[in-house]
């Protein structure tokens, strides 16, 4: 029985899972993840558990190639889209209410923001925010019925690519609440594995980045995404939501290797969530869909493309260490707004700042890009003024990407090791979990082509009944009367009678 090991049950993880069980794939699928299935996952952890970070607070597909990664580079256009079909298709198929599911699809691009910005303009499937929870238990039923296992709060140590196994702390038998934390793991489980998928999120880029170091695994460097989560009434901003819910505001300067793009849009019931990483708080934006929500406030990520940094994942770290204040991220308001609640009706964990000097203290002149750009939205949306806050820092962590082969997403020194989701430069649902389907895909071509060898094999040939029953041993025929076991006698009893006797005697 083949053994499918998947490192992270975001949604690469879960899209690939699902595939090979619609699909009738025979072998052992087990998922291990830090986080809690969706029956027990707090609706404030958006970092772990089932379906990941955006399969559990974001809720926006985007239906693009070119944004949130470069899959259509893999594996090209057309199939692009068609895994996106089917990453769509799920969302859809485990919805408590698939007819929510809408598509906007804007087509023309507002004269009033030409001067300053570039509009990016590309469908968006809207699942809704507040049908995720729902959306995960119904999946996550339906792949523990298909007999998916799952070890959840298990945090993978060590992956030996060389002889196929994952290694992780299992707790002890024994009640280890009292215990100190170095005692609470008192052994190690080894897991075996013939396919293994990588399909961490970002709480476990880092361990990626130590597997590829660890293996000298060749990489493509990738660049700084960091930036700040902008907050404001969404009143000031109706003219362009009218035109694109999910609107992409962007600028490049190429000859400084910086470019900027609004990232998540928000609307109507948006709020802001602290995402815990490594330790840090950073913030990102959510949506919900039900009326019961609505705050009439905009939020969107200011995201920033710094390409050159050296070591850039260090780097992002270092600059988010530095924005970090008794625990928590920082917010700026000019017109001294407050920070607002998160959908559970908490304030947002922020400490507030009086200026954006701590940005500026974090990353040096790169801060003067964001600036302009917002003082730039407020010449745009003239009634925006100073009516906005800042939550401080927003990042996507991106390691030094592995190279993998194109058709599978495999490892290239290792084969059955296959990279998808963040852990391969995924920035968005539909791009990671078409990595996950994709993959999925190429382990059951492999499967479909080892069943017809087999059953090719198994045919009855060509030859007489009589020679049918003739074997052969390294080239040599070993019929039924045995010759080639006369054969080997004879070796064996002329090396008992010449012991010295070598093949370098012979002249």
């Amino acid at each position: 029985m083949r053994k499918v090991v998947i490192v992270g049950a975001g949604v690469a993880g879960v899209n690939a899972a699902t595939k090979l069980v619609d699909e009738g794939f025979d072998g052992q699928i087990t998922i291990i993840d830090m986080g809690l299935d969706p029956y027990r996952r707090p609706a404030a952890d958006v970092m772990r558990g089932f379906l990941g970070a955006g399969g559990w607070s974001d809720g926006k597909l985007t239906y693009h190639t070119s944004i949130g990664g470069q899959l259509s580079k893999y594996c090209g256009e057309e199939k692009a889209m068609e895994l996106f079909d089917q990453v769509i298709d799920n969302f859809k198929r485990f919805h408590p209410n698939p007819s929510e599911v809408q598509c906007s699809n804007p087509v023309a691009e507002p004269d009033f923001i030409k001067p300053y910005f570039g509009l990016r303009l590309f469908p968006v499937w809207h699942v809704g925010t507040d049908y995720l929870h729902e959306i995960g238990k119904n999946w996550y039923d339906y792949l523990v019925d298909k007999g998916v296992k799952f070890l959840w709060e298990t945090k993978v140590e060590d992956i030996d690519f060389k002889n196929q196994t994952v290694h992780y702390p299992k707790v002890a038998e024994m009640d280890s609440a009292e215990l100190p934390g170095d005692l609470k793991w008192m052994y190690h489980e080894t897991l075996e594995y013939d396919t293994l998928i990588f399909g961490v999120g970002k709480s476990g880029i880092d361990f990626g980045k130590q597997l590829a170091e660890k293996y000298e695994l060749p990489t493509e460097p990738k660049s700084v995404q960091i930036g700040v989560c902008f907050e404001a009434p969404q009143k000031h901003f109706q003219k362009l939501i009218d035109v694109s819910y999910d609107f992409k505001l962007y600028r490049k300067y190429d000859d400084k290797g910086v470019s900027l793009r609004s990232f998540c849009t928000n609307n109507n019931a948006a709020y802001v969530a602290a995402e815990h990483t490594y330790g840090d708080v950073s913030y990102n934006g959510h949506a919900k869909k039900d009326e019961a929500y609505r705050n009439d406030m905009t939020n969107f990520g200011i995201l920033m493309e710094i390409k050159g940094i050296d070591k850039p994942f260090d780097w992002s770290r270092e600059a988010v260490e530095k924005l970090q204040h008794e625990g928590v991220g920082m917010f700026y308001s000019p017109s001294q707004r407050v920070p607002s609640k998160t959908s559970e009706g908490d304030y947002v964990e922020t400490h507030v700042v009086n200026s954006m000097d701590p940005l500026w203290d974090a990353i040096g002149e790169y801060a003067s890009y964001i600036h302009d750009f917002i003082d730039d939205m407020e010449t745009v949306f003239p009634t925006l003024g100073k009516d906005w806050g800042i939550y401080m820092p927003e990042v996507k962590y991106l390691s030094p990407e592995p190279l993998v082969n194109y058709k599978d997403l495999s490892l290239t020194r290792f084969p059955n090791v296959h990279f998808v989701g963040d852990a391969l430069s995924a920035r968005g649902i539909t791009v990671s979990g078409a990595q996950g389907t994709l993959v999925a895909e190429q382990i059951l071509t492999l499967d479909d082509d080892i069943n017809d060898f087999l059953e090719w094999a198994d045919k009855p040939g060509s030859w007489s009944e009589e020679d049918d029953k003739i074997h052969t041993v390294g080239g040599l025929t070993n019929d039924k009367e045995g010759s080639f076991m006369k054969f080997q006698n004879k070796i064996n009893k002329t090396d008992d009678e010449y012991p010295d006797f070598h093949e370098h005697d012979i002249v």
